[in-house]
């Protein structure tokens, strides 16, 4: 009988072993982002590995890591041209490979949720992809819209003549450099990750991001004012290196685009829904809402951009300001 028993278990241990193996990923990614659980940014790329995993069968797995734990934003994408790692989300930080990134966060380019999709579905969408593939090796795959940045601080900024002297992060991209100091804050690069205890310590006084990540954050903690500069309207790019996108076969691509539009469509829902009620969360958490003059910043924001401009952007910089 003991035997019996013996042998009904081996045969069962080894069906269970081949049904976890006909399900089990052949190729698992991963997707690594800046942001907390919280923000439609993760929950758009949940989605995505749900899409992913239907549309493949289960063959493609991705794995979301939130709030830089599979590595900064710099860092990530330096991996997914060494095929260190998969998938970010990522945007105007790719100026530092391919300049007409820089358009995707021109201050004051876009003044609108519209003007902002008409540009990346449009001419200048086509054009910054095609730079951003062919010089950083990367590929966008979906983008997603942001709520507006706005510079939080422990004083208020109503002027831009406020900002004179003011320390602030930024993340490490230039045309955010050139436009801060342009109206004489001193702006410095910084990881995301590394704001929180920096303004909490005073090595910083303030930072600009949108509404998402300013809660998610939780920069409410540490900073008293939020002040409607609303000086960049952009989207961000969830891509795929393509190392990565090269071991997958042409059916798995064909999915995992599908799975990134499907993904894009439903982060869209998400942050309209959040957007509608982000200022009263802040509001509670005890912040405090500044009208600021934007045409005073929206003036210095053209003429700061275009004096360190590269040549070859000018054009499309004057196109996008409406000359």
């Amino acid at each position: 009988m003991k035997g019996k028993f013996t042998r009904l278990f081996a045969l069962g241990a080894i069906a269970f072993a081949c049904s976890t193996a006909v399900y089990a990923a052949d190729i698992t990614l991963k997707l690594g982002h800046l942001a907390n659980e919280d923000n439609s940014w993760h929950k758009g790329s949940l989605k995505f590995a749900e899409e992913v995993k239907a549309l493949t069968s289960g063959k493609v797995e991705v794995k979301v890591f939130p709030n830089d734990s599979l590595g900064k934003e710099m860092d990530l994408i330096n991996g997914l041209q060494l095929g260190t790692a998969d998938l970010v989300i990522t945007g105007e930080s790719l100026q530092n490979w391919a300049p007409k990134a820089a358009l995707l966060a021109l201050p004051y380019g876009f003044k609108s949720l519209a003007e902002m999709d008409k540009a990346v579905n449009g001419p200048l969408g086509d054009e910054i992809k095609k730079e951003i593939i062919e010089k950083a090796k990367i590929i966008p795959i979906a983008y997603f819209a942001r709520g507006p940045r706005n510079l939080t601080s422990n004083k208020p900024i109503k002027t831009v003549d406020d900002v004179k002297g003011l320390k602030m992060r930024v993340p490490n991209v230039p045309v955010f450099m050139q436009f801060w100091r342009g109206v004489n804050a001193q702006p410095t690069p910084m990881a995301f990750g590394e704001v929180f205890t920096s303004l909490q310590t005073g090595v910083i006084e303030a930072q600009e991001n949108p509404l998402a990540l300013i809660k998610s954050a939780s920069f409410f903690e540490v900073q008293k004012y939020v002040n409607r500069t609303e000086h960049v309207r952009s989207w961000i790019y969830l891509t795929i290196g393509e190392r990565a996108f090269n071991k997958l076969n042409a059916e798995q691509k064909a999915a995992v685009q599908e799975a990134a539009k499907r993904a894009q469509a439903y982060e869209r829902q998400i942050m309209l829904a959040d957007e509608q009620k982000l200022e009263s969360e802040l509001k509670a958490k005890g912040m405090t809402f500044i009208e600021t003059d934007q045409s005073g910043f929206a003036k210095k924001a053209k003429e700061a951009v275009l004096a360190s401009a590269k040549e070859e952007l000018k054009p499309l910089i004057l196109k996008i300001y409406g000359n």
